[in-house]
């Protein structure tokens, strides 16, 4: 299952760019992805990891701002139709999944 954050954080004050930063810097050391300036998404294990993610996130909030958290499957994320310009993107893979013995 993948998760993704995406949010709108005021940038107006020097504190609140600080804030913002903050949070972006956050998600990256969680292992989140940059899609856009404002999307991150990471590949998770299940809901327990979902719940515990969205805790996580959920106490470093800044104080102003918008953020939601989605969950989609995998066959959702390969179904992601991306255009770069007027080009089409290579369609989104799913990392393999590594099996240890």
């Amino acid at each position: 299952m993948w998760m993704i954050v995406l949010f709108d954080l005021p940038v107006m004050t020097k504190k609140e760019r600080k804030a913002a930063s903050q949070f972006r810097t956050g998600l990256l050391n969680k292992g989140f992805h940059m899609s856009q300036f404002s999307v991150y998404y990471r590949l998770i294990s299940g809901r327990e990891a979902f719940d515990s993610y969205v805790a996580d996130i959920k106490k470093n909030l800044p104080k102003a701002g918008k953020v939601d958290i989605v969950s989609i499957t995998d066959r959702q994320y390969e179904d992601i139709v991306s255009f770069s310009g007027k080009k089409r993107e290579k369609s989104k893979q799913n990392p393999t999944q590594l099996v240890l013995f």
